[in-house]
């Protein structure tokens, strides 16, 4: 049981988050159907038929993990956190004390054990305590003039405070006037409660994005529903879900023999698992729901309707789109079991030292931006499938994506290759990182598995860089659906 507890928190974390959101959701749906109704029943119709109702179960699924596993969780911990979490932060001090200045006070707010660093810097010599009356004589921390004071967790000076500190007395016994500036960190006794708010937003952000589609464009969410239903009916589509979660369970038990770094072949094999599915997915609907209803003069039928071209090839590639956000839902939280469980399993077989929670959840955090930059590289691919879907026929496609999808990989390293410094060659690598997506750009798995920090920065990037190629493809989906004969 205490072994189930190590590996499982993170994933009861994550539980939590979407646990918070769909109270969100549910709140914000209660006050909607009090003021409105239809309106009410006209949402909860939405979820039932769309998408949303397999995301909904997994949403159920994860509230269940969360309040089953309770029990043998840190639930105390996690609130007296979160109830924590407006009084921690950042504190800056730049203040000036006057010569021969005794207990000078400076109001602070904090608790000594939240500590995570501080810094304090004075032109003059000072002494600070937490107490006034002391002085010189016995003072809790002493700054010399011009070299500042630092601590930080596993630092050989003395953190110096105990409880809760709310005034700081400055004394500054020289002959000068003293500046003093500084900086208090401070965090909750449990950091990683700052994810909560990451995992309630995306499931927030998940149906107020589905939601708001279906009312700016309800024709278009029409055709993206249907096909993502035609996508999600396909054998292949439950095959492929099939093979991911056993192929990522089957990792954990795998010999990799690499001396202890069992874990980072893991994350490297299952990011790059569900991003090949994912994109067997992308490309494998796009001909389907496209090219063949476009021979099928399936399509013909539809645009006699009300519906205009750009309607059907925009809600085409939303059809498509949906049915990989499930895939990656249900394979990423498989793939969070699978990490998790893993420090745990390599420890026991290596006879380690059991390790705690937390390097669980570091490792699961770490894999996070791996996930979301795979479906990134997995959306650019089925839109480039959608335009060439409105040409050519479902063997031609997965050619010429499949090889668009090596070239993205490659583009990179012919540049950076000593073959690059040949002309032609370097003229060809750059074409192909003009003309296609630099796919190598969400190629992360080794800096993952290495253990390092994706930035956000990057990753806003990457989101740009993939919104921007995805317009482009949808507009060249557009201009070669404009003209096509579908009779």
């Amino acid at each position: 049981m205490s072994n189930l507890s190590i590996w499982l928190t993170p994933l009861w974390l994550v539980a939590v988050g979407v646990t918070l959101g769909a109270v969100v959701l549910m709140v914000l749906w209660g006050i909607l159907y009090l003021a409105n109704p239809r309106a009410g029943k006209g949402i909860l119709r939405i979820v039932q038929e769309g998408i949303l109702q397999p995301i909904s179960y997994v949403l159920i699924a994860l509230v269940a993990l969360a309040v089953l596993a309770s029990p043998v969780m840190p639930v105390q911990r996690m609130v007296n956190s979160l109830t924590r979490l407006p009084a921690v932060g950042v504190m800056d001090i730049d203040i000036t004390i006057p010569e021969r200045t005794s207990d000078e006070p400076i109001q602070v707010a904090f608790h000594a054990d939240e500590l995570q660093g501080y810094i304090l810097e004075s032109e003059q010599d000072i002494a600070v305590n937490v107490e006034p009356g002391k002085g010189f004589i016995e003072p809790l921390i002493q700054v010399a003039g011009g070299q500042p004071y630092q601590w930080r967790p596993g630092s050989s000076l003395p953190r110096g405070f105990e409880g809760p500190v709310k005034q700081l007395y400055i004394t500054n016994d020289s002959d000068l006037p003293t500046i003093i500036r500084g900086s208090i960190r401070t965090d909750v006794e449990m950091p990683e409660v700052h994810h909560l708010s990451i995992s309630a937003l995306i499931v927030i952000g998940l149906y107020g994005i589905y939601l708001l589609l279906h009312l700016l464009a309800p024709k278009m969410s029409v055709i993206a529903s249907a096909t993502a239903k035609e996508a999600m009916s396909q054998p292949i589509y439950l095959l492929l879900l099939i093979v991911g979660v056993v192929a990522l369970i089957s990792y954990i038990y795998i010999p990799y023999n690499t001396f202890g770094e069992d874990v980072k072949m893991l994350k490297t094999s299952g990011m790059t698992t569900i991003k090949v599915l994912a994109i067997v997915v992308a490309l494998w609907t796009a001909s389907v729901s496209v090219a063949d209803e476009i021979e099928g003069r399936t399509a013909l039928t539809v645009l006699s309707k009300p519906v205009g071209r750009r309607q059907f090839i925009l809600g085409k590639f939303l059809g498509i789109l949906w049915p990989i956000v499930l895939l990656f839902i249900v394979l990423g939280l498989v793939f969070l079991f699978t990490v998790s469980y893993k420090v745990v399993y390599d420890a026991r077989e290596s006879a380690k030292t059991v390790p705690i929670w937390q390097t669980c959840n570091v490792e699961v955090v770490r894999i996070m931006p791996g996930l979301l930059l795979a479906f990134f590289e997995a959306t650019i691919l089925a839109a480039i499938s959608v335009a060439v879907s409105t040409r050519l026929s479902m063997i031609p496609n997965l050619i010429l994506c499949g090889s668009i999808y090596v070239l993205g990989h490659l583009a990179a390293l012919i540049v950076k290759s000593s073959a690059g410094e040949i002309v032609f060659v370097r003229f060809v690598g750059r074409f192909i990182a003009i003309v296609l997506p630099v796919l190598d750009h969400f190629e992360i798995e080794g800096a993952i598995a290495g253990s390092s920090v994706v930035p956000n920065t990057y990753l806003l990037t990457a989101f740009l860089y993939s919104l921007l190629y995805c317009t482009a493809a949808m507009l060249v989906a557009l201009i070669l659906f404009e003209d096509r004969d579908l009779a």
